[in-house]
């Protein structure tokens, strides 16, 4: 939110992303816009003012836990076993993806530049944080080297939304990552 707004503006942005958090957390990446702008006390047409798009809003709710999973790749960077650095952060992708409701799908959209006005800014942040995870281990050659982190994301994206109306979700996904993970092994 730009400081240059105007005050009410800037109340009305951190009051519709409050209650927005609490209804994605609720009802997943199809919370609705309306009901968000009626908890928060403002018309619908504020809350597409400061979120044109679903995106836009689902990557805002998402921000907190897009920083914290940046600083976890930056901690584990340093990591000596970069196969162990690499799967642990993915796996804290995996939980993160199924504790926070709408993080995969904002993870989901297609940053193929379908939508100029808004990229998707969390797979970016993502991306940037995996990489050097991800090259390491490749250098390492314990990661196979055509692996790349579009794949990971996507991966982890798909099991977040398979498993996420099920019960016991998290040991659901984590599972499926599990499994998965023999995939990343290089051919020996």
């Amino acid at each position: 939110m730009p400081e240059s707004q105007r005050a009410d503006a800037r109340r009305n942005y951190a009051r519709i992303l409050a209650v927005a958090e609490e209804e994605v957390a609720a009802h997943g990446a199809d919370a609705s816009l309306e009901q968000i702008a009626r908890t928060a006390g403002v018309g619908s047409a504020t809350v597409r003012r400061h979120f044109p798009t679903r995106q836009a809003l689902l990557e805002a709710v998402s921000q907190h836990r897009i920083e914290a999973l940046r600083v976890r790749a930056r901690d584990l960077s340093g990591e000596s076993d970069s196969r162990k650095a690499l799967l642990d952060w993915l796996s804290d992708v995996v939980d993160y993806c199924v504790s926070a409701r709408g993080l995969a799908a904002a993870l989901s959209y297609d940053d193929s530049g379908s939508d100029p006005v808004h990229e998707n800014a969390c797979s970016a942040r993502l991306y940037d944080a995996a990489d050097p995870l991800l090259d390491r281990a490749i250098r390492d050659g314990v990661v196979a080297k055509d692996v790349t982190v579009a794949e990971l994301i996507t991966l982890i994206v798909g099991i977040a939304l398979a498993t996420e109306h099920g019960a016991d979700a998290a040991t659901r996904a984590d599972r499926l990552f599990r499994l998965a993970v023999a995939g990343l092994s290089p051919q020996i």
